[in-house]
């Protein structure tokens, strides 16, 4: 949640649920690409042609495949693909999670496809228990993303 896609409305909606400094979780940080993980991924990314990203989270059974109701040709078609292989819902990311993410930036960036697969169910961290599932729900959309 630290990428320059609506940066200063995750910051807004963020700070406003009390997140306002680091934490485990829904700190989007003082400014974009202030961490060294996120600018570490942005820079990565800038040196390769990626087709598309998978982004994993791990709450929800969901695929998230657009960002601020924009996604390229072809978008959700893959998404359905991912869908089916996994058992997941596509769906739409909720209001108050929809900006800053890597996701979000790849897409308004690259006008090319990207997901963020919200992987199990629970109370975070997921239990271990989950990882075989996880694993057997996911192993479909990696293969896909791979041939895609």
């Amino acid at each position: 949640m630290q990428f320059p896609a609506g940066w200063d409305k995750a910051k807004e909606i963020k700070y406003s649920q009390g997140f306002t400094r680091p934490s485990p979780r829904d700190f989007v940080g003082f400014g974009p690409l202030t961490e060294p993980e996120a600018l570490a991924l942005y820079n990565f990314t800038l040196s390769h042609d990626f087709y598309l990203t998978i982004s994993y989270h791990t709450q929800g059974k969901e695929i998230y495949w657009q960002f601020e109701n924009y996604a390229p040709e072809n978008s959700k078609n893959i998404g359905l693909q991912f869908a089916n292989a996994s058992g997941y819902l596509l769906t739409d990311v909720a209001y108050n999670s929809s900006f800053a993410g890597y996701k979000d930036w790849f897409l308004k960036q690259y006008k090319r496809p990207g997901y963020t697969i919200e992987a199990g169910i629970g109370e975070n961290p997921l239990p271990i228990t989950q990882f075989d599932e996880i694993y057997n729900n996911n192993l479909g959309i990696l293969i896909l993303g791979l041939v895609l």
